[in-house]
């Protein structure tokens, strides 16, 4: 059976959670993730949702020296930034899993942007987003038992080693 994640085609029959779970990659079946850009969201209930990084989007930038999300009031755009990144060698624009507009920042990542490595579906969180009214970005996400071989494929793609 195929079928597509974003615009990648793949083999789902072939891989399976055990596959990510090699890579010591967790990815918590609550979440609904934005595997091209390697984010999530966790939806939190009257229109909010958590959005941060996936651990294989950590481990394939590298060490995180500063996280700067967007300030409250901020309106994104899925795909378009929500925060800034900085790596040993680079600064990056981490990509929003939904549109809608920062309701918090994690206050924590200021002082310890370590977080991020170390709980990036906990403590590590970048934002809360109010959710765009209408907004039908969800149905770009995948969630549930479609994560693991999406998150295999990506790891795949970018040569990620177990």
């Amino acid at each position: 059976m195929r079928r597509r994640v974003g615009s990648t085609p793949i083999l789902l029959r072939h891989i399976h959670h055990a596959a990510v779970s090699a890579l010591h990659l967790h990815c918590p079946d609550d979440l609904h993730y934005h595997v091209e850009h390697q984010v999530w969201a966790r939806l939190d209930g009257d229109g909010l949702a958590t959005v941060g990084i996936t651990a294989l989007g950590i481990q394939l930038a590298g060490e995180i020296y500063m996280c700067r999300p967007k300030s409250v009031g901020s309106t994104v755009e899925q795909g378009r930034s929500i925060a800034v990144v900085e790596l040993a060698k680079s600064i990056v624009s981490v990509k929003s899993p939904l549109s809608g507009t920062v309701a918090a920042v994690n206050p924590r990542l200021a002082d310890n942007p370590g977080l991020v490595h170390e709980d990036p579906y906990g403590a590590g969180w970048l934002a809360q987003l109010r959710m765009a009214d209408g907004d039908t970005g969800l149905q770009a996400l995948v969630h549930g038992e479609a994560v693991a071989p999406a998150m295999q494929h990506h790891a795949w793609l970018h040569r990620v080693q177990e």
